[in-house]
């Protein structure tokens, strides 16, 4: 968005100037009509406006300046006055288009003040007949892209903006096409394909046909080339057609990775090794389902040390490198490769690994230098409550409520999900920590402001007798409830926080990640869970054969068992589209452990899916 465009409207009033004034031997231009008041923008104060508005006899100049006070009043953020003053010329409106859409648009504004979205684009209904300038319609069609961003309406804010590009010179429509890319990156598929079949705005539709060809094509350069061809030799007057947004054309440019020897390195022998066997087991199988013989995987132990692990792998040929699994392991390998014996006692590879061949760790660490080659996979609880944070933010919630255990992996989470809440909203979370046993259900009297209506009900009652009848009441600000808790946890935190609603209001939505997923839990226990949300990697919330055929292979594994061999499995699946995804930051690969993409540092994103607890049975949302 061009924010100076948000109070301040467009017009060359500079080349005006210069067509009138620029012959310094021609009489004195003629002054213009009285009523040729500009209202463009609103640089003065609103009592000047409101002054000169009454030191005029002519019903349009009157007009003009009410118009000029209220803008003068909506930049000072003073929504009331502007109304006033636009209620003023309600009835004595000069019936031309330009004081009509003035009139319109500084209402709509006013409206967004308020934060009534749906009302402000309801007043914005100009005529098709209007014949307006310029500079009013690149106002009106910025200010209805804002207002369909704040009502979160992705699609419709990219119809807005491509409306408005057209308005603008040539530097700031590229400015505009730049934000209409960034706001498409993001979105599925299916919901580009949809929308792409829009025959009333060509422009429109053409983004989201050229979104969907770069996010369905991404990992094939060669379809991807030819699919953009053809949609330049149907679009090639679009703006996106005579230049290509530059993450696109970086991405065309991108090679994939296509390894034939990939090396693993895990823990395979000691106290991790039980863990790692689920992560290999995944590998293995992802392998499987497609075998190439042309291409071999080679395990690694890392259980003696990260970096000999992986010197042995280059030392084999490795031409791609998945792991380490654990992120000690990972913070060794971001140290430079020991090369302290004699250099002639080194394989010829081990000059090579200076130069890392590209590698996909399975995790993540707080401190590292970004390297076009090197990505970071991890199944992180931080990153699931960054997730749940947007989640709530788009679910509608306004005033949520954090129940976290009172551990680091509690306190971890819930800064992270406060980090990105504070980003959309501009607040923080209230979050409150419980410790085990009865300390929990203190916790949750207090936070839901049980605790002091019992002692306002004592008091009363130590005045006017126990006779007195009265029932506790929960507070009512909140709107949802995140839980972080872990599966032990969950089915004492739940049941407390149902029995401290009081009769007098209505139970909140409550929310909670996947560690809080109960083993094994029986129908009585699920039915306790009724209501609940809880995010969970896709593959873990909808039986398949595939989920059937893993628990009879490997009936004792727990969820976090089942979610690191998923994680083995996407991490294979990934290696031939890690490239392109990087350089289109908004591809979405969706993966068994959630809908994957990667930053511009490498991180592999996961967001995942959430289920709901309904009459004992978690079912996918």
């Amino acid at each position: 968005m061009l924010k100076r465009l948000n109070t301040t409207k467009l017009i060359s009033i500079a080349v005006l100037s210069a067509v009138l004034f620029g012959c310094g031997t021609t009489p004195a231009p003629i002054k213009p009509a009285v009523t040729q008041v500009s209202l463009v923008s609103a640089s003065l104060q609103p009592a000047e406006y409101l002054a000169l508005a009454a030191k005029s006899n002519n019903q349009e100049v009157q007009n003009r300046y009410a118009l000029l006070a209220a803008h003068a009043f909506i930049n000072d953020g003073d929504a009331g006055s502007a109304n006033k003053a636009l209620k003023s010329i309600e009835k004595s409106l000069v019936q031309k288009p330009e004081l009509l859409a003035e009139h319109k648009y500084l209402t709509a504004r006013v409206l967004e003040l308020t934060s009534t979205y749906d009302h402000a684009l309801a007043e914005l209904d100009y005529p098709s007949r209007w014949k307006l300038a310029d500079w009013q319609m690149v106002a009106f069609y910025q200010f209805k892209a804002r207002l369909y961003q704040h009502i979160k309406q992705p699609i419709e804010q990219v119809r807005q903006l491509s409306l408005l590009s057209s308005y603008l010179p040539a530097s700031q429509a590229s400015e505009v096409n730049d934000s209409i890319w960034r706001i498409l990156q993001p979105m599925h598929e299916q919901t580009l394909l949809t929308f792409s079949q829009d025959s009333s705005s060509p422009v429109f539709a053409g983004w989201l046909q050229l979104a969907y060809i770069a996010k369905h094509y991404a990992i094939d350069p060669n379809q991807l080339v030819q699919h953009l061809g053809d949609w330049q030799q149907v679009n090639p007057t679009h703006p996106a057609a005579i230049k290509l947004p530059t993450d696109l054309e970086k991405a065309l440019n991108v090679k994939p990775y296509n390894p034939k020897n990939i090396a693993v390195l895990l823990p395979l022998s000691g106290t991790r090794a039980t863990l790692a066997s689920t992560v290999k087991q995944g590998i293995m199988s992802r392998y499987l389902v497609n075998p190439d013989d042309s291409v071999s995987i080679n395990f690694f132990d890392t259980a003696k040390g990260a970096q000999a692990a992986y010197q042995a792998a280059i030392n084999s040929g490795a031409e791609f490198v998945i792991g380490p699994l654990l992120q000690s392991e990972v913070e060794q390998l971001q140290q430079p490769v020991s090369t302290s014996e004699p250099k002639s006692a080194q394989s010829p590879q081990s000059d090579a690994s200076v130069q890392r061949v590209p590698q996909l760790y399975l995790n993540h660490i707080e401190n590292f230098i970004p390297d076009d080659n090197q990505f970071y996979f991890a199944l992180s609880p931080a990153n699931e409550a960054r997730d749940a944070a947007k989640k709530l933010f788009d679910d509608g919630i306004t005033m949520p409520l954090l129940l976290a255990s009172n551990n680091t992996v509690g306190h971890r989470m819930a800064d992270s999900f406060n980090q990105v809440w504070t980003e959309l909203t501009q607040q923080p979370a209230e979050v409150h920590f419980y410790d085990a046993g009865d300390q929990m259900k203190v916790t949750v009297q207090k936070s839901l402001g049980v605790i002091d209506s019992k002692e306002r009900i004592a008091r009363i009652k130590a005045l006017l007798g126990n006779d007195i009848e009265a029932d506790f009441r929960s507070r009512r600000d909140i709107d949802a409830i995140y839980m972080i808790s872990g599966n032990r946890d969950l089915p004492l935190l739940k049941p407390f926080i149902d029995v401290n609603f009081s009769v007098f209001a209505d139970p909140v939505p409550l929310y909670t990640s996947s560690r809080s997923r109960v083993e094994g839990s029986s129908r009585e226990t699920a039915q306790e869970l009724n209501n609940l949300n809880i995010s969970d990697i896709p593959w873990l919330l909808q039986s398949s054969k595939e989920t059937q055929l893993v628990e009879d292979l490997w009936p004792s594994w727990s969820y976090s068992q089942k979610r690191l061999y998923i994680m083995g499995y996407d991490a294979l699946e990934l290696v031939g589209k890690l490239a392109q995804m990087r350089a289109l930051p908004g591809y979405q690969f969706s993966g068994r452990s959630g809908m994957l993409s990667v930053s511009p540092d490498g991180t592999v994103n996961r967001e995942l899916s959430w289920g709901r607890y309904q009459r004992g049975n978690l079912r996918p949302q």
